[in-house]
């Protein structure tokens, strides 16, 4: 299983749901960077279970970084972030290797590793895997903080439940900076619903999917390139990292096929002696270059696959039909816990560009 990204800025994720160990190792890293310990911890907080509305696993997400930092600076090696698993329930999943989840990597996986794959906790291709993501993520968006560049995000919504969207010219730094205090909305009585609605699906043995969208602040024009370098291309195969998306759009995305182009244009004004934006359909980004607007985007999650409803399966050994019905802790809805991994994705993406 290959799971490394970026060109000039390696990240490698390794390890198992309910392996000993889960970590990521950064390479390419400039030297003498400072690496704030404190601030990683807390921006792996946000992911981490065991809060209101996720599953009641519990991780400390301790990040024991074991090379690359000497003296709180990176020193050029590679940089290597080990975490612990600890409150694993392995026997829940022994059945799966047998009967696969509807919805979930199972089937394909049994198929493509003959049988030989991790299946506890879905293994490789858990969002447990998001823990070292976000360790990596959240080193690199110190780096672009230091250089003026600003990721935050929100749950646009949950189920039928809406957040206020981004201004689409997003100026103020306040607004992203608010969105890591707390839950992770604009509007609290809307993010109230948004956790009512996830423990109502979870009280129904079912789930429910989420939007959330992404802001990133005062990016230089010209970041990215044509072709297979745009910046869109780059950002979406880190937001496809993280498990369950299963969309990603830039600005209007899909709305505009329904524009004109006169509508969807954003014009150019001079103000103050700099080229600007009077509107910005496009997020941010024309032809893979930034534009110097904000850049925007949303990514679709759908709903957990794990359910507690009885679901239609089949026995792969007896090769006969089956009734499959999941246990184990699991997510109402993974979106709830999945801001901070599209922060971290972002930053892969822009910080291998960027640095």
């Amino acid at each position: 299983m290959s799971s490394v990204f970026g060109n000039k800025i390696h990240v490698s994720i390794f390890g198992q749901s309910h392996g000993e160990k889960i970590g990521c190792v950064v390479d390419g890293l400039p030297a003498g960077e400072a690496v704030d310990l404190e601030e990683l911890r807390c921006f792996l907080s946000r992911r981490a279970p065991g809060q209101r509305g996720t599953t009641p696993r519990r991780e400390t997400d301790e990040p024991h970084i074991v090379s690359g930092l000497l003296n709180g600076k990176t020193c050029g090696a590679p940089l290597c972030v080990l975490m612990d698993n600890a409150d694993t329930h392995s026997g829940d999943y022994d059945e799966l290797r047998d009967v696969p989840r509807p919805g979930h990597a199972d089937y394909p996986a049994a198929v493509k590793y003959r049988g030989f794959q991790d299946a506890r906790g879905g293994g490789h291709f858990s969002a447990r895997l998001t823990a070292p993501l976000c360790a990596a993520g959240g080193i690199l968006m110190q780096l672009l903080a230091r250089r003026g560049v600003l990721i935050g995000a929100h749950l646009l919504s949950v189920g039928d439940v809406r957040d206020e969207a981004f201004d689409p010219l997003l100026t103020d730094d306040d607004t992203l900076d608010k969105l890591k205090e707390g839950f992770p909305v604009l509007s609290s009585d809307q993010g109230e619903k948004m956790l009512e609605k996830a423990e109502e699906m979870r009280a129904l043995g079912d789930s429910v999917g989420g939007l959330i969208e992404c802001a990133v602040l005062h990016l230089p024009v010209g970041l990215g390139g044509p072709m297979f370098d745009g910046l869109e291309n780059r950002i979406s195969q880190a937001v496809f990292a993280i498990p369950a998306v299963k969309g990603i759009e830039f600005g209007e995305g899909f709305s505009a096929s329904h524009l004109r182009g006169s509508q969807n244009n954003d014009p150019y004004r001079v103000r103050d002696g700099q080229v600007t934006l009077l509107s910005n359909h496009a997020g941010g980004i024309l032809g893979g270059l930034s534009t110097g607007a904000p850049l925007l985007f949303r990514a679709a999650f759908k709903p957990t696959p794990s359910i507690a409803q009885p679901q239609l399966s089949v026995s792969l050994s007896r090769m006969e039909d089956r009734e499959l019905t999941v246990r184990g802790r699991h997510d109402p809805c993974v979106a709830l816990r999945a801001v901070p991994c599209v922060e971290a994705a972002a930053a892969l993406a822009l910080a291998d560009l960027l640095l």
